[in-house]
């Protein structure tokens, strides 16, 4: 029930640390506990290189990104839709964790409600940002919803940014990173299942 479930989820209090994470990010936005599942395991991933010295790390889960970076890097923004053209977020050096978690209607595997191409959420809290882009994306059936898709994130303080693409148009809130143009190689984005 719990990797099924689209409702908040209520754990035992002794459930492991990562699932109660996920559920009490994901009861923010009144969802299921597997919409945060990605950038859980990516902020737990760079938290423990950082443990190990890490000064530089980067997961990316699927577009669930965690990050620790002591250079700039460019974060290639990827919507399925060529007129959003070649394009990334230039992030600058930071000693904090920082995540940039995705959620789309119409790639990959995950469910959505919604149809963007793509919605996206920048936080330090990577379970509450990869359960805020999934809520954000289950918003937007049409072009009408995405100005008021935002509204979900209102009282949500340590979200810092978010942007919606659907089709031609973007939306954007809050504390937009610098975007730049990127030369974006897409044979190496993740878009879908692959047996090994």
């Amino acid at each position: 029930m719990f990797k099924t479930i689209f409702k908040p989820y209520k754990y035992d209090k002794n459930a492991p640390k990562i699932i109660k994470k996920m559920c009490d990010a994901s009861k923010k936005f009144d969802i299921g506990p597997m919409s945060a599942v990605a950038g859980t395991i990516a902020y737990y991933a760079v938290k423990e290189m950082i443990e190990k010295g890490a000064t530089y790390a980067i997961v990316d889960n699927g577009g669930d990104i965690a990050f620790i970076s002591d250079r700039t890097v460019h974060i290639g923004i990827y919507t399925g839709n060529d007129q959003t053209g070649q394009l990334a977020f230039e992030i600058k050096p930071t000693n904090k964790i920082l995540g940039i978690c995705t959620s789309s209607g119409k790639i990959g595997h995950s469910f959505s409600y919604g149809n963007t191409d793509a919605s996206i959420i920048f936080s330090e809290d990577l379970s509450l940002a990869d359960a805020a882009a999934t809520a954000l994306g289950n918003q937007v059936k049409n072009v009408d919803d995405v100005k008021k898709s935002f509204t979900i994130l209102n009282d949500k303080k340590r979200i810092t940014a978010a942007l919606v693409f659907f089709k031609d148009k973007i939306g954007l809130w809050g504390d937009i990173p610098s975007i730049v143009p990127a030369d974006v190689p897409y044979n190496l984005i993740t878009r879908g299942r692959y047996d090994f």
